[in-house]
């Protein structure tokens, strides 16, 4: 028989924190409606691996309103989600994002809404696959008062180039709208070897995927 659970309602689901050691059923705040339900528990569950997550999820162990549901669900408000116990290893020592500086990150935009920044190459978009932080981690650390901040989309950590954070949960919700319906264009530079021919050019072979010695995922 599973234990009872403890229910808890928020307003705001931001202020959520999975527990390690007990049921808990949180209800869907306005910040979190839209959002991905692997993101979601991602950001409540801190310090789990996102591999984790999904397992859990897969698994059947996370509910939305007592049914079984997929990573890619999209929460609506007053879900009442499932987050079974999690645990993971404690770390003896927890690194703190440093606050990434302005100079580090230019600022190319900026209103109620977004932040638009010029991502330089050698920094990620967020961490995982062994980086402890990335841009989005280094933002937040910069701006301790802004109570929401996160990635409108992502780019490789060699890539330098536009990103676009989100700084309500509605503008995230219309920009991730945005670009299922094709409304947003984004486009690549790259520099090549040889004479380019023609205006455009199709380049037609597979990708090649390779493992790094530190075992990194590379395409």
């Amino acid at each position: 028989m599973e234990k009872v659970a403890k229910t808890i309602s928020f307003v705001a689901s931001s202020k959520a924190q999975a527990k390690s050691d007990q049921v808990v059923w949180v209800k869907v705040g306005a910040d979190a409606e839209g959002q991905r339900l692997d993101n979601y528990l991602f950001r409540i569950a801190k310090g789990v691996p996102k591999s984790h997550i999904c397992r859990i999820v897969r698994a059947g162990e996370v509910r939305i309103n007592k049914k079984r549901a997929a990573v890619d669900t999209r929460l609506e408000l007053n879900d009442e989600v499932r987050v079974p116990p999690i645990r993971v290893a404690q770390k003896t020592t927890q690194e703190k994002a440093a606050p990434i500086a302005p100079e580090d990150l230019p600022i190319l935009y900026e209103d109620e809404h977004l932040l638009v920044v010029d991502k330089p190459c050698g920094l990620a978009a967020h961490g995982g696959s062994g980086i402890s932080h990335g841009l989005i981690e280094r933002a937040r650390a910069a701006r301790p008062n802004q109570p929401f901040l996160e990635l409108a989309h992502r780019l490789d950590r060699e890539t330098s180039g536009v990103m676009v954070l989100a700084k309500t949960r509605k503008a995230l919700v219309r920009l991730h709208e945005m670009m299922r319906e094709g409304l947003v264009h984004k486009s690549y530079k790259t520099l090549v070897l040889g004479d380019w021919v023609n205006d455009r050019q199709h380049v037609k072979v597979p990708l090649h995927k390779y493992v790094t010695k530190s075992g990194e995922r590379r395409v």
